[in-house]
């Protein structure tokens, strides 16, 4: 049996949809028995709003660019249609699915979240590391990042970081007759990894507190309460 993951990146105009931040980008890599199939979706957004500079500086989208790009509710069917059924994986989940589901959430529509497998690569690494480094650590070549941020860019490392977390291309000789049941997940990580074997770097940790500072009841303690 084929097992299905997609994994999914977001990039967006700020922190925080309840502060009316909205969704510029999306990226989806399909993997199929923990390899790449080649599949991938992807989607500019007109976020109908001003794009701050400090989000222009992670991303490099403008105003001007995306002004003829499809709203969310434009492209919403297709994504969800690439998604199907399947688990979703992400580099810190809370936060793409924070903006996702608020995005669904402004159309009537149920979130991606719901009734719906989870993975996240930063809960695999045992807390807040970057991608950057989980890159570093598993020898996956940055040079695609070297620039700025991208959505399908993102969602392709992430999935090259996901196969290198969970045993490689081949965590099995299985193939196709791998149960659903054999898929990894955080309870199922292999034991034998240490604890916060990733840890931050002195500038990240600060960098992350001085964020969580200026927060006030961020979207993803539903998640995590």
């Amino acid at each position: 049996m084929t097992i299905r993951l997609v994994a999914v990146d977001t990039e967006t105009t700020g922190l925080r949809p309840d502060e009316g931040h909205r969704i510029v980008e999306i990226g989806c890599v399909e993997l199929r028995n923990n390899v790449p199939s080649g599949r991938t979706w992807h989607a500019f957004v007109n976020p109908r709003r001003d794009i701050p500079e400090k989000a222009r500086q992670v991303h490099g989208l403008s105003e001007e660019f995306l002004a003829d790009k499809p709203t969310f509710p434009e492209v919403a069917d297709r994504f969800l249609e690439f998604l199907g059924e399947s688990p979703l994986l992400f580099h810190n989940a809370p936060f793409d699915l924070g903006f996702l589901d608020a995005e669904l959430s402004r159309m009537g529509r149920d979130g991606v979240s719901a009734g719906r497998e989870i993975l996240d690569t930063m809960e695999l690494a045992g807390g807040f590391v970057a991608l950057n480094n989980l890159c570093r650590r598993h020898g996956i070549d940055l040079a695609v990042r070297r620039h700025r941020h991208g959505a399908l860019i993102d969602a392709q490392l992430l999935a090259e970081v996901y196969i290198e977390m969970t045993g490689g291309r081949q965590g099995s000789f299985l193939l196709d007759t791998a149960p659903a049941a054999a898929r990894p997940t955080a309870a199922t990580t292999p034991s034998h990894w240490p604890e916060r074997r990733y840890a931050p770097d002195e500038h990240e940790a600060k960098a992350h507190r001085e964020m969580l500072q200026g927060l006030s009841n961020p979207i993803w303690k539903r998640y995590l309460d």
